[in-house]
């Protein structure tokens, strides 16, 4: 059963001490709470996105300097996959700038990416775009742990930020890849000029999948020049603490990330960000096409609060909300 937005709102809107209190309640219910996962996001085909996405630097319909990149070969993910785990990240994830996957010899390396860094020995997950069912099976039956598919904002707000694909698009893509039996990693983007009602809102349609997330990413937007959101004002500090500790509170099992937007975090604003919740992180230089905090900065940080890097698991869970 789907908690409520009413619910939802009630807490959100708890005093903070009471919320921070509930949140590591429930995280430590579920959680080592000394352990932070550690991920590793690679850009696998760069720009050129037909998408209309008004915060993408990737998008061809916003002028920015980024440079177009075709898709990698299979070696040269390899290799980076292999320099994520070294560095720590149990889940390698590959993205690349798709509105959707098309059969046919590029997917077909896809797949091949899937096959080689999951014999690693390490959680394997892609964002492509929309996903159809069979496509969904493909990846599965190569060794995908997870798939990446946002639904980025409110459905009331969605239509303010991406014109050229639609909530149900992006629903039907999830659906596809839980019926293969991958999990599903979902979250949103907070900063997009959206309401805290919009972020509720979000929430509640994360609770309303079936199955709900085993992996939320909470994304701050990152503005970047030449989009429609280059001079949208960053999210509230304490507003981002809510979000992650509500989003703790109603997904008791799942992983909460802290993703974009981290190197204009400060380390006490993250420490926090992990008291309410958070459990998991992206390392590396780059996340995307967005600068992030390299790894040696991170390993200081988590030194610093007495964190380690959360070890592999030996199976992953997937979350229910909590009523």
């Amino acid at each position: 059963m789907s908690a409520t937005l009413d619910r939802i709102t009630q807490i959100y809107q708890q005093p903070l001490p009471d919320l921070l209190f509930e949140a590591q309640r429930v995280h430590r219910e579920h959680h080592d709470p000394h352990a932070v996962q550690l991920c590793t996001l690679s850009n696998i085909k760069t720009g050129l996105c037909p998408e209309d996405c008004a915060y993408c630097s990737q998008s061809v319909h916003n002028q920015t300097d980024l440079k177009p990149q075709a898709l990698l070969n299979v070696e040269e993910v390899l290799a980076e996959a292999r320099v994520a785990k070294a560095n720590g990240a149990t889940r390698f994830c590959m993205g690349a700038a798709w509105r959707e996957v098309k059969d046919g010899p590029l997917f077909d390396r896809v797949l091949e990416m899937v096959r080689q860094v999951a014999d690693l020995d390490i959680e394997v997950c892609c964002t492509l775009g929309m996903l159809k069912p069979h496509q969904a099976q493909q990846l599965k039956a190569a060794g995908l742990t997870a798939y990446n598919h946002n639904l980025d904002t409110s459905p009331s707000y969605y239509s303010q930020v991406i014109t050229t694909r639609t909530y149900q698009d992006r629903l039907e893509t999830i659906r596809a890849v839980s019926e293969a039996g991958i999990s599903v990693c979902c979250g949103g983007i907070l900063g997009m000029g959206e309401s805290v009602s919009d972020r509720l809102e979000l929430l509640e349609a994360l609770c309303g999948l079936e199955p709900t997330p085993e992996s939320i990413p909470i994304n701050c937007l990152v503005p970047v020049s030449g989009t429609p959101l280059e001079d949208t004002t960053p999210v509230d500090s304490i507003e981002l603490v809510r979000t992650i500790a509500t989003t703790r509170i109603l997904f008791p099992q799942a992983m909460v990330r802290l993703s974009a937007g981290r190197l204009q975090m400060s380390d006490e604003l993250q420490a926090l960000c992990f008291f309410a919740g958070a459990n998991s992180i992206f390392t590396g230089p780059v996340l995307l096409t967005t600068p992030n905090p390299d790894h040696n900065h991170d390993e200081q940080m988590l030194q610093r609060l007495g964190m380690t890097p959360k070890p592999l698991s030996v199976s992953s869970s997937v979350a229910s909300p909590s009523l």
